[in-house]
């Protein structure tokens, strides 16, 4: 008799049939004497849509609303039919004595292998592999330690209940709001509260008024001093004429040393990387977007095994994990690493170190390298420097901590109080690993803003005493005006999702709380799935790297349901799914209280007196149905989009190339269409197509004419598919009218 794997992904089942030494190729399987290995692609199985239930339900009318399925049914994705069949054909094997579920351990891999087995009608015993990383040794000694499937039923539980409850508020809400207002709207208990806090950020700006500040600096021998208030303690007054006053009473005044005061101080490395402060230093150093940080991360956790597993939310090690680390150091001790991760491998580790704490890690344990050996020639420029930031975060908590010396001259100037700082570095300790040396290879990677401030130099502090009196000194002010807060760009973003805490209006603790520990909005999986769908639901819209509101996002806030633009609902219902999770709370009594919830949700938006108006409509009219177009922005396109979601036409008008101006070295927008195509530059550069593949055949590098047309090609593609299918399938009954 045999054992069925079902991993998540092809690329993973394939490692795990490897090692299980199934070689034997089936259809969707991989087969060996003792396993058979068979895998998913991603979900292969999702709740069935509305028009499952009742054929009524294909055309959006607000009298069917709200939808309340006592049961929800299970639909196999009809572009994985194939792969599904191939499974459920594996399950029901006569020669199949049990499955072990080996998708990713968490909520959401539980979901994907649950609804597989739920819909095949799959009764086997079931067993659980739980594993971090997908190396020959994580895979060995999880098979060694396989778990009872019974042990993670409340999770499967709690990851139904979030489904069902997503489908429940969400389906029915888009559809009453689209009815209701006869447009293209949708919102969801993530979404929503995300635009919520992006235009609460907008607002701030707008009624910000900048108000001027004055300080006072003093230079004398060789160093520079600012003003300090004796009792606010601050160096600014926005009192301009008291600086002023100052100023004038100070000059030719006797400066004399009251204190050099001389402080040791340390600090610890900045903790591991969980995948929002990895897709948040990604966006910061090279603009990469939180979906391509993902992406790149599941090629290296997938096909090249140096890193860890990525969907993780924690930033600290479990202690079982501490007597692998040296492996992982020799694994990583190549190219730029050899000489940072050799000091290490040859020293003993920390008795009790930071970032091994047990009760911060629940699924998954920080992203850190994994045992398997690195071929950093096998990578791509993306890769790299994603494993870059991976290995230095990771080289940095083995190094001791770094160790300086602050230095505060303190000098009194006719009875007001001047200040001069400065840092000596003693011991570099973590920093280290963030050093450059120039005779290996690859450039200085980037290090985040808490390891740059390392203070500034302690210039002349260090030669003066306590009564020494400093000759020379020159007074003079100076003013600056506050700032409002910055527009949100997808690195802050994230932070806010992470940590919505601010953006809550009930000021209530224990949700505040609740919403910390679980990873604010979305998880750390779906959040760049969930910007990325504001992005092409035109909610959202790119300015340089700022992100804002469309008209279309501001217009949806003012017709949604309060309670549906509040963190306070995921909090909620977060604190709950925990509950299910381990087993306090009924799955029966939290689906009951997510019914009443829609229904009042319905009436809510039924009972609305908004309006919602087109104020992006051009007079360039449809060539599949006559309605006019909409001009609307993408992340990095502007398009014509047809005003019917069941027409689904749409056409690039512009979009944003990699093609850098020879001028500005900026990326250039590209514009028109066939061979009218032409390169257009912020900074007034204009080139067409063919002039462009010209140049760049003459320069012989960069950018080849075989890449030029395959950038052509997914561009054509991209524009021919159309846009959210899902939701333009569901629209396509409805019947449109120009505004």
């Amino acid at each position: 008799m045999k054992a069925l794997v079902i991993a998540e992904k092809p690329s993973v089942a394939r490692d795990i049939a490897r090692v299980l030494g199934c070689i034997k190729q089936i259809n969707g399987a991989i087969e060996g004497n003792r396993y058979i290995v068979t895998w998913g692609l991603g979900h292969l199985v999702t709740l069935a849509d509305p028009e499952g239930y009742d054929p009524k339900y294909k055309e959006w009318n607000m009298e069917d609303l709200p939808m309340l399925p006592e049961v929800f049914r299970l639909e196999i994705i009809r572009q994985t039919n194939k792969q599904y069949q191939a499974v459920k054909a594996q399950i029901h094997r006569k020669d199949v004595e049990e499955i072990i579920i080996a998708t990713d351990a968490g909520r959401e891999g539980e979901l994907v292998a649950r609804l597989i087995l739920k819909k095949a009608n799959c009764d086997k015993p079931l067993k659980r592999l739980w594993i971090s990383s997908v190396t020959d040794k994580a895979i060995r000694d999880g098979f060694s330690n396989l778990k009872p499937g019974k042990d993670y039923e409340p999770l499967f539980d709690a990851a139904m209940c979030r489904a069902e409850a997503d489908w429940l508020v969400g389906i029915n809400a888009t559809r009453a709001l689209t009815c209701k207002y006869n447009a293209q709207l949708s919102c969801g208990r993530v979404q929503t509260p995300t635009l919520a806090m992006i235009a609460k950020r907008e607002e701030q700006i707008r009624q910000f008024v900048p108000k001027p500040y004055y300080g006072i600096q003093a230079k004398a021998g060789g160093v520079t001093l600012t003003w300090r208030d004796e009792k606010s303690k601050s160096s600014q007054s926005f009192d301009k004429e008291r600086i002023l006053k100052l100023i004038k009473e100070l000059k030719g005044g006797k400066a004399v040393v009251v204190q050099v005061k001389k402080v040791p101080k340390k600090t610890m490395a900045p903790l591991l990387y969980d995948l929002t402060e990895l897709q948040r230093d990604a966006s910061k150093r090279y603009d990469y977007s939180a979906k391509e940080t993902l992406n790149i991360m599941q090629r290296l956790y997938e096909n090249h095994k140096v890193l860890t597993y990525p969907r993780t939310d924690s930033r600290y090690l479990s202690s079982d994990i501490v007597p692998t680390l040296k492996e992982r150091l020799k694994a990583c001790s190549v190219g730029p690493y050899k000489l940072l991760a050799g000091r290490l491998i040859n020293q003993a580790l920390p008795s009790k170190p930071f970032f091994v704490d047990n009760s911060k890690v629940s699924d998954h344990h920080a992203i850190i390298p994994t045992e398997q050996f690195v071929q950093l020639s096998h990578m791509t420029v993306e890769e790299r420097r994603i494993y870059d930031l991976v290995v230095r975060r990771f080289l940095a908590v083995l190094y001791p901590p770094y160790e300086y010396e602050q230095v505060t001259m303190t000098v009194k100037i006719g009875g007001e109080l001047f200040v001069a700082n400065g840092t000596t570095t003693t011991i570099l300790g973590w920093k280290t690993a963030y050093e450059t040396d120039s005779k290996t290879e690859g450039p200085s990677f980037f290090l985040e803003e808490e390891v740059l401030e390392s203070g500034s130099s302690c210039g002349g502090l260090l030669n003066k005493r306590e009564g020494d009196c400093l000759e020379g000194v020159v007074l003079s002010m100076t003013e600056g005006k506050t700032k409002p807060p910055a527009p949100f760009n997808e690195a802050t973003l994230l932070s806010a999702m992470e940590n919505p805490a601010a953006y809550m209006e009930s000021g209530d603790k224990a949700m505040a709380k609740t919403l910390g520990e679980t990873g604010g909005l979305g998880t750390v999986a779906t959040r760049a799935d969930i910007i990325e769908k504001l992005f092409s639901t035109f909610l959202l819209e790119k300015r340089g790297k700022d992100i804002y509101l469309t008209s279309k996002a501001k217009q949806l806030l003012g017709l949604v349901p309060e309670d549906l633009r509040r963190p306070e609902l995921t909090a909620d219902w977060e604190m709950k799914l925990l509950q299910i999770a381990k087993g306090s709370l009924s799955r029966t009594v939290f689906m009951q209280d997510i019914r009443r919830y829609s229904g009042e949700l319905i009436d809510e938006i039924k009972q609305g007196e908004g309006s919602f108006c087109h104020d992006n409509l051009t007079n360039k009219k449809c060539p599949n149905c006559g309605k006019r177009l909409l001009l609307v922005k993408g992340k990095n396109a502007e398009m014509l989009v047809c005003q019917d979601r069941g027409c689904g036409y749409r056409e690039t008008v512009s979009r944003t190339s990699n093609a850098r101006c020879p001028v500005c070295h900026k990326k250039m927008e590209l514009r028109g269409k066939g061979e009218a195509q032409i390169f257009v530059c912020k900074c007034g550069h204009k080139e067409k197509l063919t002039a462009f593949q010209e140049r760049r055949k003459k320069e012989g590098a960069g950018v080849s004419k075989k890449d030029v047309n395959r950038y052509l090609n997914r561009q054509k593609k991209e524009a021919a598919e159309p846009i959210n299918n899902g939701l333009a399938n569901a629209l396509a009954g409805i019947k449109w009218e120009d505004s």
